[in-house]
Formats: structure tokens, sequence, C-alpha cells
């Protein structure tokens, strides 16, 4: 299992560095950031920048001591167990990724106007730090175990810029995202990078309840490479030509719905913090309900409901929708693992492969007559092809009848 996490992360993680050319320089970080005017995230900093919103990063862990980043992050674990136990050390073969995520989030920039501003600049970070290098614990715990420890330290908002490359999910996530859900927490993840292999979304992005992020090219066009569609995508936001912190100092220019994510998550805390009565479900209808049409029928399977809208997002006038992002993840649960505990295996020692899908339905005869008499199905696959072969039967026995007795008359004469 730890194989299909660690291909997963790495979809996105190389979409991100593949695009990475020369350091940034710093001074040119500010200006780089089209999207804060784009998409009104500028404008919604008239109401709220985030601030009393805690935004848990669920990634490689994140280097608190970038100057972008300096008083963000309040806190932190590791789930890996080969990081630092406050999760603020990057681990793994992209330790890079979950600062550069984290920063496009809540980055505090510096100076008048100089590096990177977070969608949400004021709003507050946990980093958990996580892996899927030799020596890590087992991929899907610490995912399902990170997820639980941002719950229970004050995360309002999850961002996992990560996806399994697989529909599914183990069953240890069904209780881990109920949990988040339960505690009115949005999880915000990425939909995955079609130039790295990933050409349909995969879990968390098809677990019910997720907020799920495409990505678009700086014309908000849907990027053919850095994203990927399917019907759970909620809503899209750049991921082409985007800047990010880089530990240890200085930025990176890269690409992926890795970046999309933090974004759509720095405006979901800008939501939260302007609307704090307002529960998760309602918060993700209003991102969705405020989306800009991208010229399309929407939701599509490439836009979702089209591209997030910060400014609309945080003041339109949007009504309140009965959308339980709880109780949609629990009725998936009832319907799909019901049938797989229902599943039959093959018997011991079986060659036979163990039946992990639904198994087929039994049906029940709806007759009132009683069980001797044939049901309508039974009628229409056996009893009207026995009529037919019925009657040519019995005409071909009348014609050989009068054959003969035709022979036998000639013969007579």
């Amino acid at each position: 299992m730890r194989r299909l996490v660690f291909l997963a992360i790495g979809v996105l993680l190389t979409s991100s560095f593949v695009s990475m050319a020369t350091p940034v320089v710093a001074d040119s970080i500010r200006g780089s950031e089209y999207w804060l005017d784009q998409y009104g995230i500028r404008a919604a900093w008239n109401v709220t920048k985030g601030a009393g919103v805690t935004i848990a990063i669920i990634d490689t862990g994140i280097d608190s001591s970038h100057v972008d980043l300096q008083g963000a992050v309040v806190g932190g674990t590791d789930e890996s167990g080969i990081g630092a136990s406050d999760g603020q050390a990057p681990v793994g073969d992209s330790g890079e990724h979950g600062t550069m995520v984290a920063s496009l989030a809540a980055g505090r920039g510096h100076g008048s106007n100089s590096g990177v501003i977070g969608a949400a600049p004021e709003a507050s970070l946990l980093s958990v730090s996580i892996a899927f290098d030799a020596g890590a614990r087992n991929s899907d715990d610490q995912i399902a175990d990170g997820v639980r420890w941002a719950v229970d330290h004050g995360a309002k908002v999850i961002n996992m810029s990560l996806t399994r490359n697989s529909l599914d999910w183990p069953e240890s996530w069904d209780n881990a995202f109920l949990y988040a859900f339960e505690h009115d927490v949005v999880v915000v993840a990425a939909a995955g990078n079609r130039g790295s292999g990933t050409t349909e979304v995969g879990a968390p992005a098809t677990i019910p309840g997720v907020l799920v992020v495409g990505g678009v090219n700086r014309r908000g066009t849907a990027s053919w490479n850095a994203s990927s569609q399917g019907i759970t995508i909620t809503v899209c936001a750049p991921s082409e030509d985007l800047v990010g912190a880089a530990p240890g100092g200085g930025y990176y220019s890269w690409a992926g719905t890795s970046g999309a994510t933090p974004i759509v998550a720095g405006i979901v805390a800008l939501v939260r913090a302007a609307h704090p009565e307002m529960d998760a479900g309602n918060v993700i209808n209003r991102i969705r309900a405020t989306a800009r049409n991208p010229g399309v029928e929407t939701p599509s399977a490439i836009y979702g409901y089209g591209l997030v809208d910060a400014a609309a997002a945080v003041s339109a006038d949007v009504p309140t929708e009965d959308y339980n992002p709880t109780q949609e993840l629990k009725e998936w649960i009832k319907v799909h693992r019901r049938a797989e505990a229902t599943a039959q295996p093959s018997p011991i020692g079986s060659e036979a492969p163990t039946n992990t899908r639904s198994p087929t339905p039994q049906v029940q005869r709806n007759n009132s007559f009683g069980l001797a008499l044939p049901t309508i199905s039974e009628l229409r696959n056996i009893g009207i092809p026995i009529a037919v072969f019925t009657i040519f039967g019995v005409a071909l026995i009348v014609w050989v009848w009068s054959f003969l007795r035709w022979k036998i008359r000639q013969r007579g004469r």
C-alpha cells in the first residue's frame, strides 16, 4: 500500500519540480502572484485576511524559518517516523513540497511588498509531516493519523496536495475523514496532474465531502499538464506559472494542482474568518456557488463549478444550503462498505480469487400465484424461446406428414 501513496505524491511533486527553472529573484516574487488580483484575493482582504482560522498542511513538512513563513506555523507533528517531532523539518526526497504549499496558503511575505504572500496571510498553519521513503511508517496510517491530529489541534481547514492515484482508499480513511467532517473541518484536496500520469482524480479527491481543486493556466483555461479531470472537482484555481517559498530561503517557480489547492484552502480560510457562524457544508457551497463560469456548461469534469472567486466567496449573498459532508460520506460508507462486507470469499484452498466487489444481487420472485408458476423473467427468457421452437417443430412434422401422404398417393396412381 505504501507504494501507491508514494507514487501518488510523486505525481504532484514531479509535475511541480519538472517545471522548475532557476530560483526566482526575491524582488520579483510579489509581482509574479497574478492570482491575487485575477481571483479576487486582494479584494477579499478588504474584509478579512483569515485571522483566527487554522489551516493544517499535511505534506512533507514546513520550514517555518523561511522569512515569508515566520510566525505563521503555530504547531505541528511528524507522522512519518523519520522527521522532526514538530513537523517543521522537511522530510523525504521531495521535502521542499510542504514549504512551497504552505506559502501559497498563508505566506506572510516580508518587507513592504516582497516575498510570497498566501491567500490567507493572517491564518495560522499546522505542519503535519509525512513521507513515503524507506523507514517511514505505513503511508495509509500516516495520513489517517495526520487528519485526526490536525482536527484535535484546532484545524478548521486541511490542505492535502497529494493523491493516491486510485479511486479507492483504505477503510481507515473513512473514520479519519468522518472525524474531520463531524468536527466541522473543510478538507481541500488536489485533483492531480495529467502531465505526471494522473489522468483522473484519485483519493482523497474521490472521497465524498472533500472540496476538490482542479487547475487552470494564466488565461483561466483548463491546464493540460498541471491538472486532471473527474466529476468530483469542485472548483479550479491557478496551477501554472506559480511561485513558492523553498526551505532554507529562496523561491522556485512551479506548476501543478499542488499549488492550486493551497490557494483555495486559503480562500476557504477567508470565508471561515468572514463567516465564523457558517458550517463546513455551507462554506463549501459558498465556494462553488460564487465560482466564475469558465465559458462552458458547469459543473463539469474539467472545471467543476468554475473558477474560484475569493471576493465573491467572502462577500456575496449566498442562500444557506442543506449540504452535509458528514452525511454524504456516511451514505457512501453505508452503501459501499456494506457491499464489500457481504462479498463472499472463495473457499479455503481454492485458487479462485476472493470476490472483493459487490456480490450479484439475489432477485426475489414476485409472483402472487406461488412459486410453482414461472416469473415474467422466466417466461421471457425461457418460455418464449420454447414456444417458438415448438411451433416450428409442429409445423415441420405437419409438413413431413403431408409430404409422405402425397408420395403415397402418387405411387398408388
